[in-house]
């Protein structure tokens, strides 16, 4: 009997490094799954992918409960299983903490953290039945402080690294869970094609990386792949820090339209 084709279920996967593992997997055989709240950019990425398999966008808020549940549900009848959920939708919001506006704050818990919490709970069966695995994407924010008025990201990015190891122990020894935290990486030439463009960075932003670049998100979909792979089938409970060392020499601030 031929092997099943592998399943992956991507958040946030319309755009950025959620498309880009979306194309490393179908690269490699998988069908993969896509839901993000952008219509426009889910339905574009379901068209330029695929070309490499089966792709299947549903447009989604993964704050919701019932169109989480919806979104696996379809998942399930249209590929028959699941072998890898890649929690990657974030929400980002900066204000002074005097002036954080209670609603935003709630948003960002929702979408970064609870929606990891639901695709996790409803995801599990099929999972289990795969011996499959999750991938959570946290951040450097988890780490170390890069920013001032950041609370609300670098909260629920840091509490990601925590869950992380709670899964681990909670769904072993079937469901392998590890997270990776992305520094600067400039999605900018993964986005939709109304707001895609190429960055020139200065030379000073290469140089604060030991790895002598920029993050892109072709580095984020190769640490989600190697995790996903049975190569790394001893490898669960861990936080990969994908960086290129920036956090180890990190000097300056950070530029703009860059997700980490």
């Amino acid at each position: 009997m031929a092997d099943l084709q592998k399943c992956a279920f991507i958040t946030g996967g319309a755009q950025g490094m959620g498309k880009a593992t979306a194309h490393r997997l179908l690269r490699e055989g998988w069908a993969v799954a896509l839901v993000d709240i952008d219509n426009e950019a889910g339905m574009e990425a379901e068209a330029e992918l695929s070309v490499l398999g089966p792709v299947l966008f549903q447009p989604t808020d993964v704050a919701d409960e019932g169109q989480l549940v919806q979104a696996i549900r379809e998942t399930i009848r249209r590929f028959g299983g699941l072998d890898l959920v890649m929690n990657n939708a974030y929400a980002t919001y900066w204000a002074r903490v005097t002036e954080v506006d209670f609603t935003e704050w709630n948003r960002v818990l929702a979408v970064n953290l609870t929606s990891i919490f639901l695709t996790t709970k409803y995801a599990e069966p099929y999972l289990r039945a795969r011996r499959g695995c999750i991938v959570n994407i946290a951040s450097v924010h988890a780490i170390t402080g890069l920013h001032a008025n950041a609370e609300a990201y670098a909260c629920t990015k840091g509490a990601i690294v925590a869950m992380t190891n709670a899964l681990a122990v909670s769904l072993r020894p079937d469901i392998r869970v590890n997270c990776v935290s992305p520094g600067l990486v400039d999605s900018a030439p993964w986005w939709k094609s109304s707001k895609r463009r190429i960055n020139e960075y200065p030379a000073f932003r290469h140089s604060q990386h030991p790895a002598g670049r920029i993050g892109k998100p072709e580095d984020i979909a190769a640490a989600v792949a190697y995790l996903a792979s049975p190569a790394a089938g001893f490898i669960t409970g861990e936080h990969l820090i994908v960086d290129g060392g920036m956090t180890k020499k990190f000097t300056g601030s950070w530029p703009p339209d860059c997700a980490w």
